[in-house]
């Protein structure tokens, strides 16, 4: 049997954000080389930054790829922090458009719930992540807008029978060139992005790989 099938996915520009770090985060991530990822075969999507290519996009490359668990990024560029995101609200914003211009006809994404959570496997990527020594923080709040209604759709695909598990990360605006971190710097930089994505990702391939053992056993 081969090893844990993960799939990455990130956003690309959309207004407002001409450039999205997501997509630099997830082609460093698809290029690690660790013993720990030999039998896990990883693959990666960059979904436009619109309502129906989540829609018409997501169910293609779930079938497709067939992934055990998905870890999602997404950009928050008004939080200087790692954001560990623990639910999808049932809301979507009808005052921003979209990238193709588009605005939602409705606030609610379903009408049968409030919100749905990740799991409790979110509390162990938050503390991998800390132990890079970047600041994350749980969320209870993904917004409104395309990174929470992808991860609503990823959690309706969870619970339908998809992918074992999901998560959803939000990172900030990342610091310009490359730049090492100065002293009293807020921003984050790709490199140190870059470690904290490593560390949640081995952590979803254990998840991944136990959960694996349980449904063959």
């Amino acid at each position: 049997m081969t090893g844990p099938r993960i799939l990455l996915t990130g956003f690309g520009p959309f207004p407002g954000a001409p450039y999205n770090p997501t997509q630099a985060l997830v082609a460093r991530l698809m290029h690690l080389r660790r013993p720990a990822l030999d039998d896990v075969e990883l693959s990666s999507h960059i979904f436009p930054v619109t309502y129906a290519a989540v829609d018409r996009q997501l169910p293609d490359v779930l079938a497709a790829q067939k992934p055990d668990a998905l870890l999602m990024f997404g950009l928050a560029a008004r939080t200087p922090y790692l954001r560990i995101e623990t639910r999808a609200r049932n809301a979507v914003t009808m005052l921003w458009p979209d990238a193709a211009n588009t605005r939602s006809s409705k606030r609610g994404i379903a009408g049968h719930a409030d919100a749905m959570t990740f799991g409790p496997h979110t509390a162990r990527l938050l503390r991998a992540a800390r132990l890079t020594g970047i600041d994350a923080r749980p969320s209870r709040d993904a917004g409104a807008y395309l990174c929470n209604y992808l991860s609503w759709r990823a959690i309706e695909n969870v619970k339908s029978g998809g992918p074992k598990l999901a998560a959803f990360i939000h990172i900030p605006l990342l610091a310009r060139g490359g730049a090492v971190r100065r002293k009293g710097s807020a921003r984050i930089t790709l490199e140190e992005l870059v470690d904290a994505g490593e560390a949640m990702l081995m952590e979803v391939v254990q998840l991944a790989r136990k959960a694996r053992d349980t449904s063959v056993s």
